[in-house]
């Protein structure tokens, strides 16, 4: 295969590029919904929603479709219009990438971004129908039909769209029969990135968007205006109000022991994976490994009714005891605080050990094998060799993760003390993401909620620069 020659993308090219980046981030921002037709579609939608969930397209219009307020019918056009729309628009992202290629992709490009554009257009004129259809209703105050301004800026996107895609085709100059797809590796491998990168960028950044509530005075159910803005009150609260100042400082710290354990005892993992890769046959060592990462796929509900069932007054523990020495026994080991930060540790650990020590065992297979046989030469046993060939081989990729696990000190999830809480242990169980879930979701306090969820991700990123400029003084070595 010949080398791609390079060349630079014009003005056109790098228009289409942006408008359908533009188009991408606009699929998933629930304001700018062209679908949201009517007050019966929930605000929370975005367009990329509205076109892969029907369900949740008429979730809050069933009452309206039953007492025919809406005809069924143009939800259905509704729905299949955005999902149209949608497909035309991943169809000119994914033809507008190709633009970094050479003539025969740009080409490609062309016939793509033109068949996408012209898709979408056509998609969003059945959005149009479906909006003539509803606001024919009898009940317009019930069903308060609207056509969102957001419709023509994905009308006029598409249209530019298809205007550029047809000038491209004509001015591309057409490529040679024996001349194949090509594309530099630097570009193949950008693209390689780029469905990554926008997942990233959806459940990741977008949701930043969020952190506006922590300005306004909200409510669930109200909208934010002028009226309710009221600037850092929420700041100013979280350390001002006695209560919650205690509730963030013993919060604080059950997340820092949890986490300190877990800091503490990071290096297990890469110990149990030293010690499976020595493991001769490959049948048992298949088997180990397989029986300590299933774990990690149970979920947590399920793990809590598993040590129920091991330790509560009637659990297999009290049982075996009074089996086996007839004393009898009604303690519940999970009911009291008593420890708890341990047993979390524990049952954090056998859940997670195994799936941890997978990253260990694939840095165990990159290592040159022609060490371990020189060190036979030399007459090490398998003790030695561990000792100075094999871990000194896994610290880098050790303190890689250590630096990542102590910028994420205060995020040890919730899910797991979710389950394991009861009255009992409550005040040492609860760390920070359970506070904040029981803090927006149970108290309805969404704007404080949303501030200490914004101080958690400020002081992890914090953390995370600190730790790996650290890095740069004391190993000479950064993970950026």
């Amino acid at each position: 295969m010949t080398k791609a020659k390079k060349r630079k993308l014009n003005t056109l090219e790098i228009i289409i590029i942006i408008v359908a980046a533009t188009l991408t981030v606009l699929l998933f921002v629930p304001t700018i919904n062209p679908a949201r037709v009517t007050i019966l579609i929930n605000k929370t939608m975005s367009f990329f929603t509205s076109a892969v969930s029907y369900s949740r397209l008429t979730s809050e219009a069933i009452r309206a479709i039953r007492n025919s307020w809406v005809s069924k019918g143009d939800f259905v056009i509704l729905y299949i219009s955005s999902l149209v729309s949608v497909l035309g628009i991943l169809t000119t992202v994914v033809g507008a990438s190709f633009l970094i290629g050479n003539n025969k992709f740009k080409n490609l490009s062309n016939r793509l971004t033109l068949l996408g554009s012209g898709v979408a257009i056509l998609g969003l004129s059945g959005i149009f129908i479906a909006y003539n259809g509803i606001s024919k209703t009898n009940h317009p105050v019930r069903v308060e039909p609207s056509l969102p301004s957001s419709i023509y800026f994905f009308l006029a996107f598409g249209v530019i769209c298809l205007i550029l895609s047809i000038v491209l085709l004509i001015i591309t100059p057409k490529a040679a029969k024996e001349e194949g797809y090509e594309m530099e590796r630097p570009y193949q491998l950008l693209l390689m990135y780029l469905p990554f990168a926008a997942l990233i960028f959806v459940f990741s950044y977008l949701p930043l968007w969020g952190w506006r509530y922590a300005f306004f005075d909200y409510s669930p159910g109200e909208t934010l205006s002028m009226d309710n803005f009221v600037g850092f009150k929420w700041f100013t609260f979280l350390f001002r109000n006695p209560a919650t100042r205690n509730d963030i400082i013993r919060v604080l710290r059950n997340t820092l022991v949890m986490s300190g354990l877990g800091l503490i005892t990071s290096w297990l993992p890469m110990i149990f994976a030293i010690f499976l890769a020595e493991i001769t046959s490959n049948k048992v060592k298949r088997f180990v490994q397989s029986f300590t990462t299933i774990p990690n796929f149970i979920s947590w509900v399920m793990v809590y009714s598993l040590a129920l069932a091991i330790f509560s007054t009637d659990g297999f523990i009290n049982k075996f005891i009074s089996n086996t020495f007839g004393v009898e026994l009604a303690i519940n080991y999970l009911n009291s605080d008593k420890l708890i930060w341990l047993k979390m540790w524990a049952v954090g650990t056998w859940k997670g050990l195994g799936w941890s020590a997978i990253i260990y065992v694939a840095a165990i297979s990159s290592i040159d094998p022609v060490m371990y046989e020189a060190a036979d030469i030399d007459g090490a046993n398998r003790f030695q060799k561990m000792l100075y060939i094999t871990i000194p081989s896994l610290l880098p990729t050790y303190f890689v993760l250590l630096t990542l696990s102590v910028a994420s000190i205060l995020s040890n999830g919730m899910e797991q003390y979710l389950v394991f809480e009861n009255a009992t242990n409550t005040l040492k169980i609860t760390v920070l993401d359970l506070y904040v879930y029981k803090l927006g979701l149970d108290s309805g306090n969404i704007p404080l909620s949303t501030v200490v969820g914004m101080a958690k991700s400020l002081i992890s990123i914090t953390l995370l620069f600190s730790v790996n400029k650290l890095s740069k003084v004391v190993r000479k070595e950064s993970i950026f």
